[in-house]
């Protein structure tokens, strides 16, 4: 390995980084479902997307389960952070099963908008990626309306009834620069695609995106700490390569980072996706001040305090209790 200076070597740490307002919403409110009612509480699918989170909830009781039929009826379920269509909320009611939804709020305005629209008979061009929860979820609330536009290559392939009533939303957790390049293609084939009332892509993961743009021309490297199923983590490995960073590796923990990455390497870029605790991130930091990385600047470019409530029907429980 090429040997630096260690005063030479610096790491550059992007804030805001880890857990946004919904992820910690939707941890909360399983580690609160585990001490108001006791274990197990049954989780569909991933509360977030990340694997430490997911071991450290089955360690407290919790398990995770693919679809509602494996929760025994009358148990209680918690829907994930990414949402669920409305086929899954009529099953758990039909298995007499009791829920908690943490539905991050800012998704549950992507559904309530395709409600809206459909209602409205519009098209809606849906902006993400086929298979991940979330495009299930907000697919599921108008089946008969929402068209997957999956990447640039898509949008010469959507079909649409009316081209003169067509909005577009997105996934939460894309890319705001690629995003905004499939809405400019769409417009161009459809000039009556009209936009959403709000900006659809998450604030924390817009935010994240931020601050890695703002360090990745400064780094040779961008470790991004995040597990592979994450999406707003994959983005950030992208954003960062984009912007300047010479490489860039999604890590789920330490122990998955290579020395050999740091060869010929003074300046370390350092976030983390929307669903990493913080102490996953601060292992990486000790990690790399063991070889000589010990100069760790933080970069904020934006503040962020978004908080939001826990799921009404915890709250109702806990203020009984």
């Amino acid at each position: 390995m090429e040997l630096q200076t260690v005063s030479s070597r610096r790491v550059l740490v992007a804030r805001p980084r880890g857990y946004c307002a919904g992820v910690d919403r939707a941890v909360v409110a399983v580690e609160k479902a585990l001490e108001q009612y006791g274990a197990p509480i049954y989780v569909r699918k991933q509360i977030v997307h990340n694997t430490h989170v997911v071991k450290t909830l089955e360690a407290k009781g919790a398990i995770f389960v693919e679809e509602t039929e494996e929760v025994p009826e009358g148990e209680i379920v918690v829907f994930s952070a990414h949402g669920v269509s409305p086929a899954v909320h009529a099953e758990a009611e039909q298995r007499g099963l009791r829920t908690i939804d943490a539905t991050c709020p800012l998704v549950t305005k992507v559904h309530n908008e395709a409600r809206r629209f459909a209602g409205q008979d519009y098209d809606i061009l849906l902006i993400g990626h086929e298979g991940h929860e979330e495009v299930e979820g907000t697919s599921g609330e108008a089946p008969d309306h929402i068209k997957l536009v999956d990447g640039l290559d898509a949008v010469d392939r959507v079909e649409v009834r009316d081209p003169s009533r067509l909005v577009w939303l997105s996934q939460t957790t894309l890319s705001v620069d690629e995003t905004n390049e499939t809405v400019a293609r769409l417009k161009k084939r459809f000039p009556d695609l009209i936009d959403p009332p709000s900006d659809d892509i998450c604030y924390a993961t817009q935010n994240r995106q931020v601050a890695v743009k703002e360090i990745a021309e400064e780094c040779e490297l961008v470790i991004v700490v995040g597990s592979d199923n994450s999406s707003n983590s994959k983005r950030l490995v992208e954003v960062a390569k984009d912007y300047g960073a010479a490489a860039a590796y999604l890590v789920d923990n330490a122990t998955f980072i290579r020395d050999e990455w740091l060869e010929g390497v003074t300046t370390v870029g350092v976030t983390s996706g929307a669903s990493v605790p913080e102490e996953l991130v601060a292992e990486v930091l000790a990690w790399l001040a063991h070889r000589g990385f010990g100069d760790v600047t933080e970069v904020e470019p934006v503040q962020e305090k978004m908080r939001f409530a826990l799921p009404h029907e915890l709250r109702k429980d806990l203020r009984v209790s």
